[in-house]
């Protein structure tokens, strides 16, 4: 398997699968959630593919870029200097690590070299009443193709706090304190799976306790990479994928797992035509004994499956209306729209307590009434998401990324919500310029497409 691929002059990981938008946490302690924008290939002092991260500050009246802050490595307090390929954003969480009411951004840079060349490295960049202030680095390993940062998950449990954090060598997991001069309580690495391209958290028997989910790079023979949850406590379950996400789908008081497959099926035994998620309910026992299949040929599902839709692309579980049941909201950037091949598009999933949930799905693009653009082929729109609340007004707001747009330098929307769905009035469109990021080749605003 190789390390490496070359897309323009940018080197990226070759199997990266991470989640990098981060759903929306409350930096600065004003009662509204911040939006982070990665720019993971940004040009940074000259540096082509540097990276960046651009943090919105949310308000009444949502997110807007007149109260924004570019951060890269050059930018004073946070560790490292900023250097071509380190695609610093290409990977993000938060949590309140230090227990001090302000979330804190975790950033993982996958290429960066450290005492090798890609040991990778991970950044936490601590919250604070003026939002994001100096950072300090987790202690990764410093092995040479280590690559770790290639995602990265956050949580806070009843023991404290968590972090997960995916690389070529394996994952490691930091947990219990985690203090802003790069202290932690205990460190946990697992070198039992393959390569790890993607990690998440949830709690399926709702304990308290998070359970890990760890996702390998793309493996021959498959559709996608091998699924473990709590490694290497249990076995890896009997599904291919390559993103995951939690959430109550069935309103039973449990996480649930969704996994994301888009890769055509294998062999004719792994995967769907045009892609498909598993759906694995959480229960007093933890995770179900059967899971869940759905595709755009399930009943109600908006769409038809179709040879390279890539459905499951990205995945998010929240709920949207209030009902009390999470909304399976599904990436779909292979989507054909408006007669353009690879337009993309977002089909929401509403939850259901007993059935397999398809029934009132529907569909956003840049065809859906006013969604900034138009759908134009190779936009990928829904290649990235992520949901949360920037206006504090109750009703999640749904933000989409699509690589493609803006001459393939990538573009980030921002949905705002109300009482019943996500629409497109009021919607807001942010692309490189509007952000004040470059790139000599594509900044990827919103994340680098799976490879």
């Amino acid at each position: 398997m190789s390390c490496a691929a070359v897309v323009g002059s940018v080197v990226m990981p070759a199997d990266a699968m991470a989640k990098p938008i981060a759903a929306p946490a409350d930096f600065n302690g004003d009662g509204y959630h911040d939006l982070v924008v990665p720019a993971p290939a940004a040009t940074v002092g000259g540096k082509v593919g540097a990276g960046a991260v651009v943090v919105l500050y949310g308000s009444r009246t949502g997110v807007s870029t007149l109260r924004k802050a570019v951060i890269t490595q050059n930018t004073a307090g946070v560790p490292g200097t900023a250097e071509a390929n380190d695609l610093f954003g290409a990977s993000t969480a938060f949590a309140d690590l230090d227990n001090d009411g302000f979330s804190d951004l975790i950033v993982g840079a996958p290429n960066e070299g450290t005492s090798a060349a890609n040991t990778g490295m991970v950044t936490v960049l601590w919250g604070g009443k003026n939002g994001l202030a100096a950072g300090s680095t987790l202690p990764v390993r410093t092995v040479e193709g280590g690559r770790y940062g290639l995602d990265v998950a956050a949580v806070r449990d009843k023991y404290g706090p968590h972090v997960l954090v995916a690389g070529y060598d394996g994952s490691m997991e930091f947990k219990y304190s985690i203090k802003r001069d790069g202290s932690v309580g205990e460190t946990v690495l697992n070198c039992c799976t393959p390569s790890v391209a993607v990690t998440d958290y949830g709690d399926f028997r709702h304990s308290g306790i998070a359970d890990r989910i760890v996702t390998s790079v793309r493996v021959g023979g498959y559709s996608g990479g091998l699924v473990y949850v709590n490694p290497v406590d249990t076995t890896r379950l009997p599904v291919d994928g390559t993103t995951t996400a939690t959430g109550d789908v069935n309103g039973d008081g449990y996480h649930d797992l969704v996994i994301g497959d888009p890769d055509e099926p294998v062999n004719g035994t792994n995967g769907h035509l045009g892609g498909e998620l598993t759906l694995w309910y959480g229960g007093p026992n933890g995770l179900a004994a059967a899971p869940v299949h759905i595709s755009q040929d399930t009943a109600g599902v908006y769409g038809t499956s179709t040879k390279y839709n890539k459905f499951g692309t990205a995945v998010a579980v929240a709920d949207l209306n209030k009902d009390g049941l999470g909304e399976i909201i599904v990436g779909v950037p292979g989507q054909q729209r408006n007669g353009q091949a690879h337009a993309g598009a977002v089909v929401v999933i509403p939850g259901r307590r007993t059935g397999t949930p398809g029934a009132g799905s529907y569909e956003i693009s840049q065809e859906s009434g006013s969604v900034p653009g138009v759908s134009e082929r190779g936009d990928g729109f829904g290649l990235t998401l992520a949901v949360g609340d920037v206006k504090a007004d109750g009703h999640p707001d749904l933000i989409i990324g699509a690589e493609g747009e803006d001459n393939y330098r990538g573009a980030v929307w921002v949905l705002p919500g109300t009482a019943t769905r996500p629409l497109g009035t009021g919607s807001v469109e942010l692309t490189a310029g509007k952000l004040g990021v470059v790139g000599t080749s594509s900044p990827w605003v919103g994340g680098f497409p799976p490879s």
